[in-house]
């Protein structure tokens, strides 16, 4: 009787362990959906567990929400792209440091019609007034994204405030990237993507890039490990190793090389050591 009871302890201890030891080779990286929706994770995360052994879970989301999941402890790393708000992360003491990983730019597409003769326009500004004026359909996240932040300021800076059209010509689906540009293609209205969604998207039906090309789409994305002294259950080593790989010439280069239908999706720009 002892004996098989000292054996269940033992197989108990061992599972434990085994439990503990995968713990510490995971960690949970709150997300942006950009990259996800892009297919870079599926690309970069064997190569990263190859080489470490470290499971990678991706939670995708809005870059707010993400930020909020974040602060709830509910990460290890963050991954978004809104630097400013990236910034307060780190400032507020919940993340350790904020890093450049890559870039690469937003783009506003449309359907062939083109309503409000937008298309070959690289002034954004211009191109979202002309949409207001002739009060074509727009499809917004309105998620607070990152790519919705950006959208938002874009608005301000020209001086249009899309909310007074809401539920008529601008419409908020509340969704992430893919499901927006399926209900804007639905609806014929235009909608601001990121590139590299907008590359990997399969539905795009007769719809094609209509504004391109403006300094002020710039899309910065960023790398945060979450700050143990704010998260006690942060996984810290594996979160660094994460991050540093990321940021790594083995890292950049891999980034570099992912490609959709022989084209870049994005463009690494981590400071060198």
């Amino acid at each position: 009787m002892k004996l098989n009871q000292s054996f269940g302890a033992s197989i108990v201890a061992l599972t434990l362990a085994t439990s503990a030891m995968a713990a510490d080779q995971s960690i949970i990286v709150q997300s942006t959906t950009s990259t996800a929706n892009s297919g870079l994770y599926d690309y970069l995360l064997p190569m990263f567990q190859d080489k470490t052994g470290i499971q990678v879970n991706v939670v995708a989301v809005g870059t707010g929400q993400a930020i909020k999941n974040a602060q709830n402890c509910d990460g290890d790393v963050l991954l978004v792209h809104a630097k400013a708000s990236e910034e307060k992360f780190v400032e507020a003491g919940f993340g350790t440091t904020r890093t450049d990983l890559m870039y690469n730019d937003f783009v506003i597409v449309g359907p062939a019609a083109d309503p409000a003769s937008v298309g070959g326009m690289d002034d954004v500004q211009g191109a979202l007034s002309k949409i207001s004026d002739s009060e074509a359909l727009f499809a917004s996240r309105g998620d607070d994204s990152g790519t919705h932040k950006k959208e938002v300021a874009l608005w301000a800076d020209a001086g249009v405030d899309p909310a007074t059209g809401s539920g008529e010509w601008y419409r908020e689906t509340g969704s992430g990237m893919g499901a927006t540009l399926n209900a804007g293609i639905g609806m014929g209205a235009y909608v601001m993507t990121d590139r590299a969604t907008w590359i990997s998207f399969g539905n795009k039906q007769d719809y094609e890039i209509k504004v391109e090309g403006d300094d002020d789409l710039f899309n910065q994305y960023g790398v945060i490990p979450v700050n143990p002294a704010q998260c006690p259950s942060v996984n810290v080593e594996a979160a660094k190793s994460f991050a540093d790989w990321l940021i790594s010439e083995d890292g950049q280069s891999a980034i570099a090389a992912y490609e959709v239908s022989d084209q870049q999706l994005f463009f690494p720009n981590a400071p060198k050591n």
